[in-house]
């Protein structure tokens, strides 16, 4: 009888210890649960703040190439100099877009002044659709 009711108490001791064992687990459970999820939500904040400070800095690139096209070309009384031509294009090189290197070559590339008018708005147009 004695050694019945020692193996009753060390059944219930064993099963409390089981017990708080189990709410200890899923307690590490949901904490790895609760962090997992926060760190994809961080992960995806920064990710979206990387993009935008992307498109700032293209922005900023675009409107930099604008403003010295219109002051430099399109105020100019006068011949380009070849200096300022290449500071244009290491300006456009700048931005890394193809679409608007390929324009400004047309432009460049342009053998009457009709012709690089045209392709003046076309660049201008170009940039200003660039802008987001």
């Amino acid at each position: 009888m004695r050694e019945t009711i020692f193996s009753q108490k060390s059944r219930r001791g064993s099963t409390s210890a089981g017990i708080i064992f189990l709410v200890l687990i899923l307690l590490l459970l949901a904490s790895n649960v609760f962090w997992l999820s926060q760190y994809y939500v961080m992960r995806k904040e920064a990710d979206t703040a990387k993009s935008e400070l992307k498109t700032q800095e293209i922005n900023k690139k675009v409107l930099g190439f604008y403003q010295m096209f219109v002051e430099k070309v399109l105020k100019s009384q006068g011949e380009i100099s070849f200096e300022t031509r290449l500071k244009l294009e290491n300006s456009i090189r700048d931005i890394g877009d193809d679409a608007l290197l390929n324009q400004w070559n047309k432009f460049v590339a342009s053998k009457t002044e009709p012709e690089a008018q045209q392709e003046v708005v076309n660049l201008l147009s170009l940039l200003l659709g660039k802008i987001s």
